[in-house]
């Protein structure tokens, strides 16, 4: 009896393909507080640093993200977003990649397709772009813009082929 080879190539191929669909991890997370003392702080094209108690919080991602193995790091290109990753871009070892925040569908299309080269990607933004970019990485509007004086949360958000998910934590 003649046995073919391509039944069992299809199911190593087949196999192979399932392990390769790798789960795709975001963290995405909001700038801590900033110094809204600073004059002109306030409007829109301000680039005010960080306050100290958002120095803190940017020094507790360290412990925070920890657990998560970062493999890269996204911020705008604004004190207070690079500010708050800096020192756990410096703890783990990584460079901040900057993105346009001006461009989130690109960026959401481009984290798709990078995501299975990289564990897990760190993105901070803004009240705003954050939560549009989860609603982009999901595929539909969830997430409304944050409150000016929400700092404390950010999303997990798993991607793996058809099965979009996103958490808020607290912390």
């Amino acid at each position: 009896m003649f046995k073919s080879p391509i039944l069992p190539i299809i199911a190593l191929l087949l196999f192979t393909s399932a392990l390769n669909a790798q789960k795709q991890r975001f963290i995405i997370l909001r700038h801590a507080e900033k110094d809204t003392t600073v004059a002109g702080s306030q409007m829109m094209q301000a680039d005010p640093p960080l306050n100290a108690k958002g120095q803190d919080r940017a020094q507790s991602l360290i412990q925070e993200f920890k657990k998560y193995k970062i493999s890269k790091i996204y911020s705008t290109n604004y004190n207070r977003t690079k500010s708050t990753v800096m020192p756990l871009a410096n703890a783990v070892g990584l460079s901040i990649n900057n993105y346009d925040p001006k461009q989130l569908k690109t960026f959401a299309d481009e984290l798709k397709a990078e995501a299975n080269q990289s564990k897990t990607i760190l993105i901070v933004g803004h009240s705003n772009t954050s939560p549009r970019l989860v609603n982009l990485l999901l595929d539909k509007d969830e997430y409304k813009d944050l409150d000016e004086t929400v700092y404390n949360q950010y999303w997990i958000v798993k991607l793996n082929g058809r099965k979009k998910h996103a958490k808020v934590i607290l912390y």
